[in-house]
C-alpha cells in the first residue's frame, strides 16, 4: 500500500476534502485504504499550476524532458511486480496482466523519452524572394486527462507520457475505483526533477471534480477515456471554449470466423479475446460472426474453452479470470444475461454469479448463441466476460454484419485465405484490425483507436500522439537582400 492517500497539487501532497473506501473485488474483506476527493478550490489550484509550470518546463529543454520520462519508465518497468500486486488487488485482473499492465506502461514512457529527441521541424521554401519558412511543433498547453479503471496505469500512461514528452502541463483525474494505481504512478512521476505543478493528481467524482474540468478555460486540451455518453458530454462542454478534445470511449468489436480457418486456432484467439481481464477491455470480442458450415463445431468447442477457464481471486496461482470490478458493474452485466435471454439468445453456458472462498465479484463467462446483430447484446457494449455468437452464411454476410454496428475500434477474422484477409483489411471500418490475432492486444509504438462512436479526435500512441498533443507554428523570416 502507498504512503499517499490524498491528492498531488503544485508539487506538494494534500488531505480530500472528503474521502472513499476501496475494496478489493476478490475479497470484499480486503480493505485497500481509504482515498481523499479532491474538492472545487484544489482542483483550481492544480489548473493555476499547471499553467504556471507548463512554460518553465518547455523551456527546460529536450535533454531534460528525456531523462525524466526516461526514469520514469525505467522505475515503472523495475517495480511491475509490486505495483502490479497493487493493481490486481484493487482492479481485479489476474496477477500476471497487472504486472504485465504495469511493465507496458513503462514502455510508453521510454518510448516518448526517444520521441522527444526525434520532435524534428521542417523547412520550406517560400514563393517569395528573401523569405525563409520553418514548421515546427509547440506544446499546446494544459492537458486535462480522465482515464479509466480498466486498465489504471497503462491507459494513463499513454496520455501522460506524450503530454510531458511534448512540454505539456497535467492535470489528471483517474477513475475512482481504482485510486491506489493511480497514487503509485503519481509518486514515480512526483520523485522527478520537474517543475511544481507541472503534473497534477486529483481524484474525486467525475460530475464534481470532472465536469469543472472538462469546463475550465484553463485547459487547453482534454484526453479521456471512457463511456460515448460521458464522451458526448464531454465534448459539447469542450465546445464553449475551443478545447482540442481527443476520445476513446465503446465498441463492440466482431471476430468473423471463416470456413478456412484454423479451429482449433479460432477458439483460441476467440475465448481469449471475448474473456481475458474478465471481458473488461474496449477490445474485447463480444461479437463472434461464424461461418456457417464450422458453425457448431467451432460453438461447442468454445463453450468447453468458456467452461475450462479458471474463475477465482486475483492474486491466486491459477487464475485466468479475475472478478468483476465492482457490485454495480456485476449487476449491469446479469442485467445483460437476462436481456438476452428475453430476446431469444441461447445462453450455453455461464451468465451466473459464482461463489469462491472469499467474497467477491465472480462471474462464470458467458456464450450467447443463435443471436442476431440487431439484440440489444449485439448493439450495446457490455464490458462483461460475455460473447455472442451470430451465424453467417457467407464471408460477404461476415462482413456486412460486422460492419453494421455503430462502433469500429478492433475488429479480427480467421481465415486461410489470403483473398479475404487482405479485402477485409481493406473494408473493414474499423481503427485496428487483426488477421489470425484476437482482437485484443495491440503494439506501444503505433497509433490506436478507432472509427464511429468509439472515438473523436486524434490517434493515441506512436508518432501519431503528436498531432494532439502538440501545436504547428508556421514562422516566416524575412532575411533581406545580399548587399
Amino acid at each position: 500500500m502507498t504512503a499517499n492517500n490524498g491528492i498531488y497539487i503544485a508539487g506538494r501532497w494534500q488531505d480530500g476534502v472528503t474521502s472513499i473506501e476501496n475494496r478489493n473485488p476478490s475479497d470484499l474483506s480486503d480493505v485497500i485504504g481509504s482515498f481523499g476527493q479532491a474538492g472545487a478550490g484544489q482542483l483550481d489550484e492544480a489548473l493555476n499550476a499547471a499553467r504556471t509550470a507548463q512554460p518553465v518546463w518547455w523551456q527546460a529543454g529536450v535533454q531534460k524532458r528525456h531523462d525524466v520520462l526516461m526514469a520514469i519508465g525505467t522505475e515503472l518497468m523495475a517495480r511491475a511486480e509490486e505495483i502490479g500486486r497493487l493493481l490486481s488487488r484493487e482492479e481485479g485482473k489476474p496477477l500476471a496482466e497487472g504486472k504485465g499492465e504495469v511493465y507496458r506502461a513503462g514502455q510508453f514512457f521510454t518510448y516518448f523519452a526517444a520521441e522527444v529527441l526525434r520532435l524534428h521541424g521542417d523547412l520550406a521554401e517560400s514563393v517569395r524572394p528573401g523569405i525563409e519558412i520553418d514548421v515546427r511543433r509547440e506544446p499546446v498547453g494544459v492537458v486535462a486527462i480522465i482515464s479509466p479503471w480498466n486498465f489504471p496505469v497503462a491507459t494513463p500512461a499513454w496520455k501522460i507520457a506524450p503530454a510531458l514528452a511534448f512540454g505539456n502541463a497535467v492535470v489528471w483525474k483517474p477513475a475512482n475505483i481504482t485510486p491506489g494505481s493511480a497514487i503509485a504512478l503519481t509518486e514515480i512521476i512526483a520523485r522527478q526533477d520537474i517543475p511544481a505543478g507541472l503534473f497534477n493528481l486529483v481524484i474525486g467524482a467525475g460530475r464534481d471534480v470532472g465536469q469543472r474540468l472538462i469546463e475550465s478555460p484553463l485547459v487547453d486540451a482534454i484526453s479521456f477515456t471512457g463511456s460515448v455518453p460521458v464522451g458526448r458530454s464531454i465534448a459539447a462542454a469542450a465546445v464553449t471554449n475551443m478545447t482540442k478534445v481527443q476520445m476513446e470511449m465503446g465498441s463492440k468489436n466482431p471476430m468473423i470466423v471463416m470456413d478456412d480457418a484454423d479451429l482449433d486456432l479460432a477458439v483460441v484467439h476467440s475465448a481469449s479475446a471475448a474473456f481475458g481481464g474478465t471481458g473488461q477491455k474496449c477490445t474485447a470480442a463480444s461479437r463472434l460472426i461464424v461461418h456457417e458450415k464450422i458453425h457448431d463445431a467451432f460453438v461447442d468447442r468454445l463453450v468447453q474453452a468458456a467452461k475450462a477457464l479458471q474463475v477465482g481471486h486475483a492474486l491466486e496461482e491459477g487464475t485466468q479470470i479475475g472478478p468483476v470490478v465492482s457490485e454495480a458493474q456485476l449487476t449491469q452485466n446479469l442485467e445483460y444475461i437476462e436481456a438476452g435471454k428475453s430476446e431469444g439468445a441461447e445462453l450455453l453456458c455461464g451468465g451466473n454469479r459464482l461463489e469462491r472462498t472469499t467474497e467477491g465479484y465472480f462471474m462464470a463467462p458467458a456464450v450467447f448463441a443463435n443471436t442476431r446483430n440487431d439484440m440489444r447484446i449485439n448493439r450495446e457494449e457490455m464490458f462483461a466476460p460475455v460473447t455472442s455468437v451470430i451465424k453467417a452464411g457467407s464471408y460477404e454476410q461476415a462482413l456486412s454484419i460486422a460492419n453494421d454496428s455503430a462502433f469500429g475500434l478492433t475488429a479480427g477474422i480467421m481465415t486461410s485465405s489470403l483473398a479475404r484477409a487482405s479485402h477485409f483489411r481493406a473494408n473493414m471500418r474499423a481503427g485496428c484490425v487483426m488477421v489470425n490475432l484476437p482482437t485484443a492486444g495491440t503494439d506501444y509504438h503505433v497509433p490506436f483507436g478507432g472509427r464511429g462512436a468509439s472515438s473523436f479526435g486524434p490517434r493515441e500512441q506512436g508518432r501519431y500522439a503528436a498531432e494532439f498533443y502538440t501545436s504547428v507554428k508556421t514562422a516566416y523570416v524575412y532575411a533581406g537582400e545580399v548587399s
